[in-house]
C-alpha cells in the first residue's frame, strides 16, 4: 500500500482497535489461476507477538482454500470510516482556488502466510466468537447453542477455516494532514454538517487558542 508519511499510522494499538472496528475484511490469496478475494468477517487474537493472528471461515465449496500458491503470503484488507471531501469546505478554495477534491478514509493490510482447516472443533470456537463478538449489546442476543446442535454440525461442514499469523501491518489514515489547520477545520465542519461525525473526529484539529 502506497502510505506518504504524513498518512502513515503505525502503532500496534491503534491498528489492532482498527482491525476489530472494522470487523469485515476482504481476504486476498494467490491460487493456481491468479488472484481471489473473499469478504469474511475476522477475528483478532492477541498471539503470537507483536501483531496477532487472524482468524475466520470461508464456505467450503469456496475455491479460495484448495489451491493457495506455495510460499505466497495472505493479504487481509480492513477499512474504516471514509468519506468524498469537497474543495467547497476549504478556505483555500476562495484565497486562490488551487485546490481538488479527494478522499478521506482509514485502512489497515495485514501480511501473513495463512492455513485452511477443518477440525470442527475450531471452527465452533471460531463461530461462536464471531457470534458472541456481533451480538453483544443486543437485548436478547442470539448463540449458536439456540441452534439444534445436529444443525450446526452441518453447517460446520459447510465451512473450512483460516489462521493467518501477522507477519506485518501497513496502517493508513487519510485525514487532510497534508492541509493546513483551516482547510482541516473546513473539513471537519463540513463532514459533522452532512452527519459524517466518525471520519470528521478523525480529523487533526487545530489547538484551541
Amino acid at each position: 500500500m502506497y502510505v506518504p508519511a504524513h498518512f502513515n499510522e503505525d502503532r500496534p494499538e491503534i491498528l489492532a482497535d482498527a482491525i476489530r472496528r472494522a470487523g469485515l475484511a476482504t481476504l486476498v490469496t494467490v491460487g493456481v489461476d491468479g488472484l481471489i478475494a473473499s469478504h469474511v468477517p475476522m477475528l483478532l487474537d492477541p498471539d503470537p507477538a507483536p501483531h496477532g493472528m487472524l482468524l475466520g471461515h470461508i464456505a467450503r465449496a469456496n475455491p479460495q482454500w484448495r489451491d493457495p500458491a506455495v510460499g505466497m503470503e495472505a493479504l487481509a484488507i480492513f477499512t474504516g470510516p471514509d468519506a468524498y471531501i469537497t474543495p467547497s469546505w476549504y478556505p483555500a478554495k476562495q484565497a486562490h482556488g488551487r485546490v481538488v477534491p479527494t478522499w478521506n478514509y482509514v485502512a489497515v493490510h495485514a501480511y501473513g502466510p495463512v492455513t485452511f482447516f477443518d477440525d470442527p472443533d475450531r471452527l465452533l470456537d471460531i463461530v461462536r466468537r464471531l457470534t458472541e463478538r456481533e451480538e453483544a449489546g443486543r437485548t436478547v442476543p442470539w448463540a449458536v447453542s439456540d441452534a439444534p446442535a445436529k444443525f450446526v454440525e452441518g453447517m460446520l461442514r459447510a465451512i473450512v477455516g483460516f489462521a493467518i499469523p501477522i507477519a506485518r501491518l501497513e496502517g493508513k489514515w487519510k485525514m487532510s494532514q497534508n492541509r493546513d489547520a483551516a482547510d482541516r477545520d473546513g473539513v471537519a465542519k463540513g463532514l459533522a454538517e452532512e452527519g459524517r461525525e466518525a471520519v470528521a473526529d478523525l480529523i487533526p484539529r487545530a489547538a484551541p487558542a
